[in-house]
């Protein structure tokens, strides 16, 4: 049967003039379309409704790719895109990234998968990008509409020996374990199996549906089931938002057939804020359990603020350190008498897009980062940072926020170096290569070392 309650659509990365990693035997074009052919066939056998991107090497721009998935789109309430690429660095193992709207579930299961076909696993995380934290950092997860669940998934570097060899040899173990995570993922969120005693009647009761839904869905032409049957449900109908407890929250009464993914999703918050705000030591609930769920912020303009949900660990302070504001502003824009904030709770963030200070950007601080290293990258020194951000020593932690000075005009200027490509430089400073070549006057995608471009910043 098909799964229509959810599209896969796959998009290979690279492609055309733009090779991507090439090391040894592996040129990450053609093996990011390899893997995507056979995780499409894969899932296409089990029944799932999936689409590629590309299937020949031609070269896509950000703004194709995604134009690409959204002919794809329809009125589906629910859609995986899955874009399939390798790395490049002194690393090993296979890493996955997963969107900043959506929680781990998904990208676990993916590791695990990975994990049991023999890959190492580096690690799986979401990825902001430097210029608005409150944004993703790669356009296919970040520009996609918001129902679209975007997970990226990097098999390994094929400059490390280990990865380089099981890349060659187990291309079809990688795509078999990435389509059958998905496949598994969807069956659990989208399927229901036929009990002993089960009637369309009483199922369309648990689920808080009819049955003219539930066939309708399934292209049952009867009412007659089997045990074992599988059935696609209807999305749950949940109640109104009206049962408000004060202090942001609400009380929700759970349903047969609910699991905290699916409160989650719904209630745009997370599996593990559920569970912290609850008390939750595991992912099992039962029928008629009242769970607090934070209340989202809505009809407001929210130009000038982010919303950010607390979770263990969070401080007003660090907090404000992340999204490169001061403690007084939240309280502030909060209506907060003192610094104690408690799990779960929303808070307004004030935008930094609306700062006085103008000729600046954001950067967060990564592995392997230095001052000297920031500076040189966008052609200004290590004191004016320093002077800008208020630092009195040259140590740096990992997630830091900095601002970084720029000119008052609208780019910065780059010098190409060996193994740089316009799809690699737009990636570094979250542009696009039409921008760049548009800005450059470029007629093509090639460059030369030493080659200096005005590179477009946010």
């Amino acid at each position: 049967m098909v799964i229509y309650l959810q599209k896969v659509i796959i998009n290979p990365v690279y492609g055309g003039i733009e090779s991507g990693v090439v090391f040894g035997n592996i040129i990450e074009k053609d093996f990011n379309l390899e893997i995507s052919k056979k995780i499409y066939d894969n899932l296409k056998k089990l029944g799932v409704d999936v689409y590629l991107v590309r299937d020949d090497d031609r070269t896509l721009s950000d703004e194709e790719r995604l134009q690409i998935v959204n002919s794809f789109l329809d009125n589906n309430d629910e859609v995986i895109t899955l874009s399939n690429m390798l790395a490049s660095g002194n690393d090993a193992g296979a890493e996955i990234i997963y969107a900043l709207r959506n929680d781990d579930d998904l990208a676990r299961e993916i590791s695990n998968y990975i994990e049991s076909a023999g890959q190492d696993i580096l690690k799986y995380y979401q990825l902001r990008n430097p210029s608005d934290t409150a944004l993703d950092y790669y356009s296919i997860i970040r520009d996609v509409p918001s129902f679209v669940e975007s997970i990226i998934v990097s098999y390994g570097y094929p400059s490390n020996s280990y990865d380089n060899s099981f890349l060659i040899n187990n291309i079809d173990a990688l795509a078999k374990a990435t389509s059958d995570a998905i496949y598994d993922y969807l069956k659990r969120i989208n399927i229901y199996v036929v009990e002993p005693g089960d009637s369309l009647y009483k199922i369309a009761e648990k689920f808080n549906t009819t049955v003219d839904e539930i066939k309708e869905l399934n292209g049952l032409t009867s009412n007659n089931l089997d045990v074992g049957d599988e059935l696609l449900i209807p999305k749950p109908k949940y109640p109104n938002n009206d049962n408000n407890t004060g202090n942001n929250f609400f009380n929700y009464t759970v349903e047969f057939g609910d699991t905290l993914y699916s409160i989650a999703r719904e209630y745009n918050t997370t599996v593990n804020v559920l569970k912290e705000i609850n008390n939750l030591n595991s992912n099992i609930l039962q029928v008629g359990q009242v769970l607090k769920i934070p209340t989202r912020i809505t009809n407001e303009d929210t130009s000038n603020y982010i919303i950010y949900t607390v979770k263990s660990g969070d401080s007003l302070y660090k907090i404000a350190s992340t999204y490169g504001v001061t403690v007084d502003e939240i309280k502030n824009l909060n209506g907060l008498s003192s610094n104690l904030i408690s799990i779960g709770q929303v808070l307004k963030i004030p935008s930094t897009t609306n700062n006085n200070q103008t000729n600046y950007l954001t950067y967060i601080v990564k592995s392997g980062d230095s001052l000297y290293k920031i500076a040189n990258l966008y052609s200004t020194s290590v004191d004016e940072i320093k002077n800008l951000n208020n630092l009195t020593s040259n140590n740096l932690s990992i997630g830091q926020v900095l601002k970084i000075p720029t000119s008052s005009s609208n780019y910065i200027s780059y010098t190409v170096k060996s193994g740089d490509s316009l799809y690699k430089i737009a990636n570094s400073y979250n542009t696009t290569v039409s921008k760049i070549k548009e800005l450059n006057n470029l007629q093509s995608n090639n460059l030369s070392i030493g080659q200096v471009l005005k590179i477009p910043i946010t």
